[in-house]
Protein backbone atom coordinates (compact mmCIF):
# COMPACT_ATOMS: atom_id res chain seq x y z
CA UNK A 1 0.00 0.00 0.00
CA UNK A 2 1.17 3.54 -1.00
CA UNK A 3 0.64 6.08 1.29
CA UNK A 4 1.44 10.05 1.48
CA UNK A 5 1.52 12.01 4.82
CA UNK A 6 0.24 15.69 4.30
CA UNK A 7 0.83 17.91 7.31
CA UNK A 8 0.22 21.32 8.39
CA UNK A 9 -1.39 23.96 10.67
CA UNK A 10 -4.40 24.41 8.24
CA UNK A 11 -4.75 27.57 9.48
CA UNK A 12 -6.90 27.99 7.43
CA UNK A 13 -7.45 24.65 5.24
CA UNK A 14 -8.11 26.20 1.42
CA UNK A 15 -8.33 25.34 -1.91
CA UNK A 16 -4.41 25.34 -2.16
CA UNK A 17 -4.17 22.65 0.19
CA UNK A 18 -6.70 20.52 -1.18
CA UNK A 19 -5.36 21.17 -5.06
CA UNK A 20 -1.88 20.40 -3.60
CA UNK A 21 -3.11 17.25 -2.08
CA UNK A 22 -5.18 15.83 -5.00
CA UNK A 23 -2.24 16.42 -7.24
CA UNK A 24 -0.16 14.52 -5.24
CA UNK A 25 -2.01 11.56 -4.73
CA UNK A 26 -2.73 11.76 -8.38
CA UNK A 27 0.92 12.10 -9.69
CA UNK A 28 2.06 9.61 -6.92
CA UNK A 29 -0.69 6.69 -7.38
CA UNK A 30 -1.42 7.11 -4.09
CA UNK A 31 -3.65 4.17 -2.20
CA UNK A 32 -4.10 6.63 0.62
CA UNK A 33 -2.76 10.27 1.43
CA UNK A 34 -3.07 11.19 5.00
CA UNK A 35 -3.76 15.09 5.67
CA UNK A 36 -2.26 15.97 9.66
CA UNK A 37 -2.99 18.96 11.34
CA UNK A 38 -0.86 19.89 13.32
CA UNK A 39 -1.50 20.48 17.31
CA UNK A 40 1.70 22.03 18.35
CA UNK A 41 4.33 22.63 15.61
CA UNK A 42 7.72 21.42 16.42
CA UNK A 43 9.56 24.48 14.21
CA UNK A 44 7.50 27.42 14.77
CA UNK A 45 4.78 29.19 17.01
CA UNK A 46 1.44 28.81 15.89
CA UNK A 47 0.14 33.13 14.89
CA UNK A 48 -2.40 34.84 17.81
CA UNK A 49 -5.29 34.58 17.26
CA UNK A 50 -5.27 30.67 16.03
CA UNK A 51 -8.89 28.61 16.60
CA UNK A 52 -9.07 25.85 18.90
CA UNK A 53 -7.53 22.27 17.98
CA UNK A 54 -11.51 21.08 17.35
CA UNK A 55 -12.22 23.92 14.68
CA UNK A 56 -8.86 23.54 12.77
CA UNK A 57 -9.76 19.63 12.53
CA UNK A 58 -13.44 20.42 11.88
CA UNK A 59 -12.22 23.02 9.08
CA UNK A 60 -9.52 20.07 7.41
CA UNK A 61 -12.13 17.55 7.34
CA UNK A 62 -15.01 20.13 5.69
CA UNK A 63 -11.99 21.25 2.73
CA UNK A 64 -11.18 17.42 2.12
CA UNK A 65 -14.58 15.87 2.28
CA UNK A 66 -14.73 15.30 -1.41
CA UNK A 67 -11.28 13.27 -1.82
CA UNK A 68 -12.67 9.85 -1.18
CA UNK A 69 -8.94 8.85 -1.39
CA UNK A 70 -8.00 11.54 1.37
CA UNK A 71 -8.41 11.20 5.12
CA UNK A 72 -8.00 13.40 7.57
CA UNK A 73 -5.95 12.27 10.79
CA UNK A 74 -6.24 13.39 14.40
CA UNK A 75 -2.89 12.01 15.32
CA UNK A 76 -1.43 15.36 16.05
CA UNK A 77 -4.30 17.63 16.82
CA UNK A 78 -4.79 16.88 20.34
CA UNK A 79 -1.39 16.61 21.32
CA UNK A 80 -0.70 18.87 24.14
CA UNK A 81 3.02 18.50 23.37
CA UNK A 82 5.28 19.92 20.53
CA UNK A 83 4.56 17.21 17.00
CA UNK A 84 7.40 16.18 15.40
CA UNK A 85 7.37 13.72 12.06
CA UNK A 86 9.88 11.39 13.39
CA UNK A 87 6.59 10.70 16.07
CA UNK A 88 4.19 10.68 13.84
CA UNK A 89 5.82 8.57 10.78
CA UNK A 90 6.58 6.43 13.80
CA UNK A 91 2.95 5.84 14.68
CA UNK A 92 1.79 5.70 11.06
CA UNK A 93 4.35 2.67 9.77
CA UNK A 94 2.57 0.99 13.23
CA UNK A 95 -0.88 1.29 11.76
CA UNK A 96 0.36 0.24 8.17
CA UNK A 97 3.88 -2.06 8.56
CA UNK A 98 3.62 -2.83 5.40
CA UNK A 99 2.94 0.36 3.38
CA UNK A 100 5.18 2.36 1.16
CA UNK A 101 5.16 5.66 3.16
CA UNK A 102 5.84 9.29 0.98
CA UNK A 103 6.28 12.32 3.12
CA UNK A 104 5.20 15.73 1.20
CA UNK A 105 6.98 18.60 2.11
CA UNK A 106 7.41 22.56 0.86
CA UNK A 107 11.05 23.58 -0.22
CA UNK A 108 12.20 25.09 2.90
CA UNK A 109 11.39 22.04 5.19
CA UNK A 110 12.90 19.67 2.24
CA UNK A 111 16.10 22.14 2.62
CA UNK A 112 16.39 21.28 6.08
CA UNK A 113 15.24 17.54 6.31
CA UNK A 114 18.71 16.98 8.23
CA UNK A 115 18.11 19.19 11.01
CA UNK A 116 14.84 17.34 11.82
CA UNK A 117 14.79 15.72 15.04
CA UNK A 118 15.97 11.32 14.02
CA UNK A 119 16.10 12.87 10.54
CA UNK A 120 18.17 9.45 9.64
CA UNK A 121 15.73 7.71 11.25
CA UNK A 122 13.04 9.53 9.48
CA UNK A 123 14.82 8.79 6.10
CA UNK A 124 14.87 5.13 6.36
CA UNK A 125 11.17 5.31 6.98
CA UNK A 126 9.67 7.78 4.54
CA UNK A 127 10.46 8.98 1.07
CA UNK A 128 10.62 12.49 0.87
CA UNK A 129 8.73 14.19 -1.93
CA UNK A 130 8.98 18.46 -2.88
CA UNK A 131 5.80 19.92 -2.88
CA UNK A 132 6.11 22.51 -5.36
CA UNK A 133 4.66 26.28 -4.22
CA UNK A 134 3.30 26.64 -7.71
CA UNK A 135 0.15 24.26 -6.70
CA UNK A 136 -0.75 26.81 -3.83
CA UNK A 137 -0.87 29.92 -5.02
CA UNK A 138 -2.40 31.52 -1.82
CA UNK A 139 -1.18 30.76 1.71
CA UNK A 140 -3.02 30.64 5.03
CA UNK A 141 -1.33 33.45 6.14
CA UNK A 142 -2.50 35.51 3.51
CA UNK A 143 -6.24 34.60 3.96
CA UNK A 144 -5.94 35.38 7.40
CA UNK A 145 -5.56 39.07 6.57
CA UNK A 146 -7.50 39.03 4.25
CA UNK A 147 -10.76 37.90 6.39
CA UNK A 148 -10.91 41.37 8.89
CA UNK A 149 -11.44 42.64 5.58
CA UNK A 150 -14.63 41.16 3.81
CA UNK A 151 -12.04 39.56 1.56
CA UNK A 152 -10.86 35.50 0.92
CA UNK A 153 -13.70 33.59 0.53
CA UNK A 154 -13.19 32.60 -2.67
CA UNK A 155 -10.41 30.45 -1.57
CA UNK A 156 -11.99 28.49 1.38
CA UNK A 157 -14.87 25.73 0.91
CA UNK A 158 -18.08 27.25 1.63
CA UNK A 159 -18.93 25.20 4.63
CA UNK A 160 -15.63 26.64 5.97
CA UNK A 161 -16.38 30.37 5.79
CA UNK A 162 -19.97 29.45 7.01
CA UNK A 163 -17.99 28.39 9.96
CA UNK A 164 -15.32 30.99 10.57
CA UNK A 165 -17.90 33.65 10.26
CA UNK A 166 -20.22 32.05 12.79
CA UNK A 167 -17.79 32.00 15.10
CA UNK A 168 -15.52 35.31 13.32
CA UNK A 169 -12.45 32.83 13.44
CA UNK A 170 -9.55 35.45 12.55
CA UNK A 171 -11.33 38.60 13.47
CA UNK A 172 -13.24 37.70 10.09
CA UNK A 173 -16.09 39.70 8.74
CA UNK A 174 -18.15 38.56 6.73
CA UNK A 175 -18.44 39.39 2.54
CA UNK A 176 -21.20 41.23 1.64
CA UNK A 177 -22.65 39.63 -1.32
CA UNK A 178 -22.24 36.57 1.06
CA UNK A 179 -24.05 38.05 4.01
CA UNK A 180 -26.79 39.86 1.09
CA UNK A 181 -27.47 36.23 -0.53
CA UNK A 182 -27.71 34.35 3.00
CA UNK A 183 -30.33 36.83 4.13
CA UNK A 184 -32.24 36.59 0.97
CA UNK A 185 -32.70 33.01 1.30
CA UNK A 186 -34.46 33.26 4.48
CA UNK A 187 -37.02 35.78 3.25
CA UNK A 188 -40.12 35.38 1.22
CA UNK A 189 -39.43 36.99 -2.08
CA UNK A 190 -41.45 39.75 -1.51
CA UNK A 191 -39.65 40.97 1.59
CA UNK A 192 -36.26 40.86 -0.40
CA UNK A 193 -36.63 44.67 -2.25
CA UNK A 194 -37.52 46.10 1.21
CA UNK A 195 -34.62 44.67 2.81
CA UNK A 196 -32.09 45.69 -0.03
CA UNK A 197 -33.82 49.22 0.22
CA UNK A 198 -33.54 49.24 4.15
CA UNK A 199 -29.67 48.39 3.38
CA UNK A 200 -28.78 51.67 1.50
CA UNK A 201 -31.15 53.81 3.48
CA UNK A 202 -29.08 52.41 6.59
CA UNK A 203 -25.77 53.05 5.17
CA UNK A 204 -27.38 57.08 4.29
CA UNK A 205 -28.29 57.40 7.84
CA UNK A 206 -25.19 55.61 9.30
CA UNK A 207 -22.61 58.19 7.36
CA UNK A 208 -24.88 61.37 8.34
CA UNK A 209 -24.90 60.55 12.28
CA UNK A 210 -21.52 59.03 12.24
CA UNK A 211 -22.50 55.64 13.33
CA UNK A 212 -20.13 52.64 12.30
CA UNK A 213 -21.42 51.91 8.67
CA UNK A 214 -20.69 48.17 8.88
CA UNK A 215 -22.41 47.44 11.77
CA UNK A 216 -25.57 49.54 10.50
CA UNK A 217 -25.19 47.18 7.09
CA UNK A 218 -24.83 44.03 9.13
CA UNK A 219 -28.38 45.06 11.09
CA UNK A 220 -29.76 46.24 7.79
CA UNK A 221 -29.17 43.22 6.16
CA UNK A 222 -30.31 40.46 8.77
CA UNK A 223 -33.13 42.53 10.32
CA UNK A 224 -35.93 40.96 8.42
CA UNK A 225 -34.04 37.10 8.41
CA UNK A 226 -36.86 35.53 10.62
CA UNK A 227 -39.80 37.55 9.23
CA UNK A 228 -41.64 35.09 7.12
CA UNK A 229 -41.34 32.44 9.84
CA UNK A 230 -45.03 31.70 12.06
CA UNK A 231 -45.55 31.76 15.58
CA UNK A 232 -44.67 28.32 16.35
CA UNK A 233 -41.41 28.31 14.69
CA UNK A 234 -40.10 31.72 16.01
CA UNK A 235 -41.28 30.18 19.71
CA UNK A 236 -38.90 27.39 18.79
CA UNK A 237 -36.14 28.91 17.85
CA UNK A 238 -36.68 31.13 21.45
CA UNK A 239 -36.97 28.11 23.25
CA UNK A 240 -33.28 26.41 21.51
CA UNK A 241 -31.64 29.41 22.48
CA UNK A 242 -32.72 28.92 26.25
CA UNK A 243 -34.98 31.93 26.52
CA UNK A 244 -37.56 32.58 29.24
CA UNK A 245 -40.70 32.87 27.63
CA UNK A 246 -42.60 35.08 30.07
CA UNK A 247 -44.31 38.12 28.37
CA UNK A 248 -43.44 36.93 24.89
CA UNK A 249 -46.08 34.15 24.51
CA UNK A 250 -48.59 36.91 23.75
CA UNK A 251 -46.66 38.68 21.15
CA UNK A 252 -47.53 38.67 17.78
CA UNK A 253 -45.14 37.67 15.15
CA UNK A 254 -44.67 41.02 14.02
CA UNK A 255 -42.32 41.42 17.47
CA UNK A 256 -40.93 38.17 17.52
CA UNK A 257 -39.38 38.22 14.48
CA UNK A 258 -37.23 41.18 15.78
CA UNK A 259 -36.40 38.78 19.12
CA UNK A 260 -35.60 35.57 16.49
CA UNK A 261 -34.03 37.82 13.90
CA UNK A 262 -31.69 39.13 16.54
CA UNK A 263 -31.16 35.31 18.04
CA UNK A 264 -30.16 33.62 14.28
CA UNK A 265 -27.47 36.83 13.41
CA UNK A 266 -25.77 36.09 16.00
CA UNK A 267 -25.75 32.48 16.64
CA UNK A 268 -25.46 31.71 13.14
CA UNK A 269 -23.55 35.11 11.74
CA UNK A 270 -21.75 36.43 14.42
CA UNK A 271 -22.91 39.49 14.56
CA UNK A 272 -22.26 41.77 17.87
CA UNK A 273 -24.35 42.75 20.33
CA UNK A 274 -24.46 46.08 19.24
CA UNK A 275 -25.85 44.83 15.86
CA UNK A 276 -27.78 41.87 17.77
CA UNK A 277 -29.74 44.53 19.57
CA UNK A 278 -30.28 47.19 16.90
CA UNK A 279 -32.16 44.11 15.33
CA UNK A 280 -33.79 43.20 18.24
CA UNK A 281 -35.36 46.90 18.58
CA UNK A 282 -35.93 47.69 14.82
CA UNK A 283 -39.69 47.39 15.66
CA UNK A 284 -40.63 48.30 19.10
CA UNK A 285 -37.80 50.85 19.91
CA UNK A 286 -36.70 51.28 23.52
CA UNK A 287 -35.55 53.62 26.28
CA UNK A 288 -31.74 54.63 25.88
CA UNK A 289 -31.81 53.20 22.55
CA UNK A 290 -28.20 53.74 20.79
CA UNK A 291 -27.43 55.43 17.40
CA UNK A 292 -26.88 52.49 15.93
CA UNK A 293 -30.56 50.84 17.20
CA UNK A 294 -32.12 54.30 16.06
CA UNK A 295 -30.61 54.39 12.65
CA UNK A 296 -32.42 50.85 11.93
CA UNK A 297 -35.49 51.35 13.57
CA UNK A 298 -35.93 54.57 10.81
CA UNK A 299 -34.03 53.41 8.23
CA UNK A 300 -36.61 50.31 8.44
CA UNK A 301 -39.70 52.67 8.76
CA UNK A 302 -38.77 55.50 5.83
CA UNK A 303 -36.95 53.21 3.37
CA UNK A 304 -37.45 54.43 -0.46
CA UNK A 305 -40.15 51.70 -1.15
CA UNK A 306 -42.30 52.58 2.12
CA UNK A 307 -45.18 54.95 1.06
CA UNK A 308 -47.56 55.68 3.90
CA UNK A 309 -49.33 59.04 4.52
CA UNK A 310 -46.64 61.26 6.58
CA UNK A 311 -43.49 59.43 5.35
CA UNK A 312 -41.93 61.96 3.88
CA UNK A 313 -42.05 64.27 6.47
CA UNK A 314 -40.73 61.30 8.58
CA UNK A 315 -38.12 60.98 6.17
CA UNK A 316 -37.40 64.87 6.45
CA UNK A 317 -37.19 64.25 9.83
CA UNK A 318 -34.56 61.54 10.63
CA UNK A 319 -31.71 63.64 8.47
CA UNK A 320 -32.91 66.70 10.83
CA UNK A 321 -32.87 65.49 14.21
CA UNK A 322 -32.91 61.75 15.06
CA UNK A 323 -34.97 61.89 18.09
CA UNK A 324 -37.45 64.44 17.14
CA UNK A 325 -37.78 61.64 13.94
CA UNK A 326 -37.80 58.89 16.33
CA UNK A 327 -40.81 60.04 18.49
CA UNK A 328 -42.65 60.58 15.23
CA UNK A 329 -42.09 56.99 13.79
CA UNK A 330 -43.41 55.79 17.20
CA UNK A 331 -46.26 58.19 18.10
CA UNK A 332 -46.98 56.98 14.01
CA UNK A 333 -46.63 53.19 15.38
CA UNK A 334 -49.04 54.01 18.60
CA UNK A 335 -51.56 55.85 17.01
CA UNK A 336 -51.71 52.68 13.86
CA UNK A 337 -51.99 50.17 16.18
CA UNK A 338 -54.70 51.68 18.55
CA UNK A 339 -56.73 52.19 15.40
CA UNK A 340 -56.47 48.46 14.86
CA UNK A 341 -57.49 47.70 18.69
CA UNK A 342 -53.92 46.93 19.06
CA UNK A 343 -52.20 47.93 22.58
CA UNK A 344 -48.36 48.75 21.78
CA UNK A 345 -45.73 47.45 23.31
CA UNK A 346 -44.86 48.85 26.55
CA UNK A 347 -41.05 48.96 24.93
CA UNK A 348 -42.50 51.38 22.47
CA UNK A 349 -44.16 53.13 24.96
CA UNK A 350 -41.33 53.33 27.54
CA UNK A 351 -38.83 54.62 24.28
CA UNK A 352 -41.29 57.49 23.61
CA UNK A 353 -41.16 58.73 26.83
CA UNK A 354 -37.80 58.68 27.41
CA UNK A 355 -37.10 60.43 23.74
CA UNK A 356 -39.55 63.38 25.11
CA UNK A 357 -37.04 64.15 28.03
Amino acid sequence: MKIGIFGGAFNPPHIGHVKAAQTAALENDLDLLLVIPTGIPSHKELPAGTPEPESRLKMTINAFSSSNSIKVSDIEIFSNKRNYTIDTVSKIKQEYPDSELLLFVGTDMYDSLSTWKSSEDLLRTVLPVLLSRDITPISSSEIRKMLPLRKGREFLAESNYSYIIKHRLYNAKPDWDWLRDMAHSMLSPLRIPHVDACEIEALRLSAHWGVNSDDAREAAILHDITKKLDFSQNMCIIAEHGVALGKLENHGEKLLHSITGAMIAQSEFGVSNAVADAIKWHTTGRAQMSMLEKVIYLADYIEVTRDFPGVDMLRKAAYDNIDEAMVMGLEMTVSDLKSRGINPDSATCEAIQDLAK
